[in-house]
């Protein structure tokens, strides 16, 4: 046995090591989360994308000033643009999406803190006395990997801003064809009561001449279930007008008084063209945010695979200090445990890694297919809704008018009843109803082209490519590329 000077002269030092190396440890380990971070990035996407700006509530006085703001637009008969804007600022659904930015603003804070160290205590009890073990390890190489760790939250991070911006460009869709369909519900039961007054003047007139025995019970019923039908198709109208306003109501989170806002009641007219639509597959593909979600989580891929790597053969290695007493006397010395890697070496789980990244290589691939071919079908809806309106517009439009106004002079002249002439009106009248709905498809088609040139391509809405397939960003955004300039 040593001397107890000797003894006692060790184990102060090795000691004071672990006092100086525990403070150490514990500073580098300190960090902060801070929130919002991440929304100005949400906010300049969406802004360059929209034209329309965000919020994100948190209680203070810029809240009362984006109410007033709502209250402001809200004053006022809304547009499509105004209804999209109000809903960017206050709906709930919107406000809880932001919280992805600090729960991922969070997983990167704590991929570069240090993992807890480990203190574990034995005592033992001997007729003699008292004995014990006192172990104090931390994990090393946890220490070298924080870099590589912070670099797949990291991308992870990255991907979540770009997901939470395209979910806030989703709502904007959402949003403005469902302002089209409330207007063109407003338009429609303006047409359908210019409609119910012409069956009840039909109506009216049928009556009185089977009163006087001019026309059959047959005409009459005719004529009365021409009127019922016309009843019908206002109460419809009115009612696919109630459900979009109360949709609306839900998507831009208005509530109680703020409920009984008034809307233009008339769809936009076609504008005068549609823009340069010739290279929409190429502005699809560099706008998509669906593609650049999948190429952060591309790159999150990689360094997953880069981790596999590194922790092939030494997954984890813990070293510390040890001290153990027996018969009253301390002993102190280092300590450390690392695996033995004799039955797994680290192969299945570089396999499955790599094999998760050319999955997803291929998935971004076919993603982008996916959106060339939505821009091309958009670009085709857009155009033929337009062609269609416009045949209503300028072909079949005079056309009923044209008859109208003939019927009108052949009813002057008794050579028709006014049969003739109300049934000539009816039909005028339904083909606005016609023209209504196509100038509707077209708002609608226009709508979803919008979307995809602001990065969300519909029937993708989440733009997500699940992260346990997916390559290297440069490497996929770069094939991306070349396939795009051999189809361009």
């Amino acid at each position: 046995m040593k001397p107890q000077t000797e003894r006692e002269s060790s184990g102060g030092g090795t000691s004071r090591s672990a006092a100086m190396l525990l403070p150490a440890l514990l500073l580098a380990g300190c960090a902060t989360v801070e929130p919002r971070q991440g929304f100005d990035e949400v906010s300049t996407i969406v802004g360059e994308r929209t034209e329309q700006r965000v919020h994100w509530r948190t209680g203070g006085d810029e809240d009362d000033a984006v109410d007033a703001e709502i209250a402001s637009l809200l004053a006022e008969p809304l547009s499509a643009a105004a209804a999209v804007q109000i809903a960017l600022l206050s709906n709930r659904n919107l406000q809880a999406t932001y919280e992805q930015l600090s729960i991922a603003q969070a997983d990167l804070v704590a991929a570069g803190l240090l993992s807890n160290p480990i203190f574990d205590a034995e005592i033992r009890f001997f007729d003699a006395g008292t004995g014990a073990e006192l172990n104090l390890l931390q994990d090393f190489l946890n220490i070298f990997l924080i870099p590589l760790r912070t670099r797949i939250v990291g991308a992870a991070f990255e991907a979540a801003k770009v997901m939470v911006a395209g979910q806030v460009i989703d709502l904007a869709g959402v949003v403005r064809e469902t302002f089209y369909d409330y207007q063109a519900a407003l338009q429609s039961i303006e047409m359908r009561q210019t409609v119910l007054g012409a069956t009840d003047a039909s109506l009216d007139l049928a009556q009185r001449m089977h009163d006087a025995g001019n026309i059959t019970d047959r005409s009459l019923a005719l004529e009365r279930a021409q009127h019922e039908q016309a009843k019908l198709d206002l109460a419809g109208a009115e009612m696919m007008a109630a459900d979009a306003r109360e949709n609306l109501n839900a998507l831009m989170g208005l509530w109680g008084q703020q409920t009984m806002w008034t809307a233009e009641v008339r769809l936009p007219e076609l504008p005068e063209d549609d823009g340069d639509l010739d290279h929409i597959e190429r502005a699809a593909i560099a706008n998509s945010l669906d593609l650049a979600i999948a190429g952060r989580e591309i790159e999150e891929l990689g360094e997953r695979l880069g981790l596999e790597r590194a922790v092939r053969f030494l997954p984890s290695f813990e070293a510390g200090i040890t001290g153990e007493r027996e018969e009253g006397e301390w002993g102190v010395g280092p300590a450390f445990s690392l695996p033995i890697p004799v039955f797994n070496q680290g192969q299945p789980g570089v396999a499955a890694a790599a094999a998760r990244l050319e999955q997803a290589r291929q998935q971004y691939m076919a993603r982008a297919i996916e959106i060339r071919a939505a821009a091309r079908a958009a670009r085709l809806r857009v155009l033929n809704a337009r062609q269609r309106a416009l045949y209503y517009r300028e072909v079949i439009l005079p056309l009923r008018q044209e008859i109208v106004d003939h019927t009108q002079l052949e009813y002057n002249a008794m050579l028709i009843g006014a049969f003739e002439l109300l049934d000539a009106r009816r039909q005028q009248i339904d083909a606005g109803a016609q023209y209504i709905q196509s100038l509707r498809d077209y708002w609608i088609a226009r709508s979803r082209l919008d979307q995809i040139l602001a990065g969300r391509a519909p029937g993708m809405s989440g733009g997500h490519i699940d992260s346990t397939t997916s390559t290297t960003g440069s490497a996929a955004h770069g094939a991306a590329d070349d396939e795009e300039d051999r189809h361009d």
